[in-house]
């Protein structure tokens, strides 16, 4: 458990860096970036090594239910990286699509790991995907995108959600998690 919480707090601090010293991050340039990818990518590694090897108690599982919509709401997620790529419609609505993404996929893997590392990793991303959101709206400083929106965009926006889909859905098969029910 302790790589996955070291993992955790190296994710936070790199994320919120920028957002609490800009001035400091945007001094360090291209070096600052380097270190942060690095750092990001550390984090990332024991997170994953720190879940992987961390036990705990387990207060639910998988139901055919909860995987429906965890498959729903990762769907919308990754429609909502796409959008926020492409400047479709929702992003007239939604701020921040891709933390509001990101959330989505906690609160989803949440919904089908109801064990304690899955709470401290998909719940930690999950409040520090609002922190972060709640850290940006201190600048109010949005431009609210506006049209037009072409259909084009809408329909590769979801076509692309979909075979990000199926493609992270066969990596979690491949690594003995089978998303879409089993």
């Amino acid at each position: 458990m302790f790589l996955l919480i070291l993992g955790m707090a190296l994710w936070w601090a790199a994320h919120l860096f920028k957002r609490i010293a800009p001035e400091r991050r945007e001094a360090m340039g291209m070096q600052g970036m380097v270190i942060m990818t690095v750092v990001l990518t550390l984090a990332t590694i024991l997170m994953i090594i720190g879940y992987r090897n961390s036990s705990g108690p387990v207060w639910w599982g998988r139901s055919p239910a909860l995987v429906g919509i965890n498959n729903l709401l990762i769907l919308f997620a990754f429609y909502l990286f796409a959008a926020s790529g492409m400047k479709t419609r929702i992003t007239e609505v939604i701020r921040h699509p891709q933390l509001v993404g990101f959330a989505l996929w906690a609160v989803a893997h949440l919904l089908i790991n109801g064990d304690l590392p899955s709470f401290v990793l998909f719940g930690g991303l999950l409040i520090w995907a609002l922190a972060e959101i709640v850290v940006i709206n201190r600048d109010s400083s949005w431009t609210r995108p506006t049209g037009p929106f072409p259909m084009r965009k809408e329909i590769m926006a979801a076509a692309g959600a979909i075979i990000v889909m199926l493609v992270v859905g066969m990596i979690h098969y491949w690594l003995g998690y089978n998303p879409f029910g089993g």
